[in-house]
């Protein structure tokens, strides 16, 4: 049996030579996620965005968490019990992550910002 061919990087293999995994989100968050790096790329002081950015950032790690790791749970219908250990599990990440991604994007100066954009931008091809 011959392995499957994985589809062609649309970055073309010469931009990203690495092998990726992304997920799925809603059109809702994408046009969200686009509306806050545009408004973040025009504006002359990019820190005023940056408490959006981190909405966002939390936003795109808490739909990535679900669709790696709880939805698998759920499809291998593990139980109640496995499912809501793992809704736990994943709350308590985010609940960490969120005053950690709050306070570093905080921090950052127009130009990481702007790098952090690029990055979610790249992410989105």
């Amino acid at each position: 049996m011959t392995p499957p061919t994985p589809a062609p990087d649309p970055a073309g293999p010469a931009t990203n030579p690495l092998p990726s995994l992304r997920f799925h989100h809603s059109k809702d968050l994408r046009t969200r996620t686009l509306r806050v790096l545009d408004a973040l790329e025009k504006a002359p002081d990019a820190a005023v965005h940056s408490d959006a950015l981190a909405d966002i950032v939390l936003e795109l790690t808490e739909v990535g968490l679900n669709y790696y790791f709880l939805k698998p749970v759920q499809g291998a219908k593990a139980g109640l019990l496995a499912t809501q250990t793992t809704k736990v599990g994943l709350g308590g990440i985010l609940r960490v992550m969120s005053p950690v991604a709050r306070r570093v994007l905080g921090g950052m100066d127009d130009t990481q910002l702007r790098t952090v954009s690029t990055h979610l931008r790249e992410l989105m091809r």
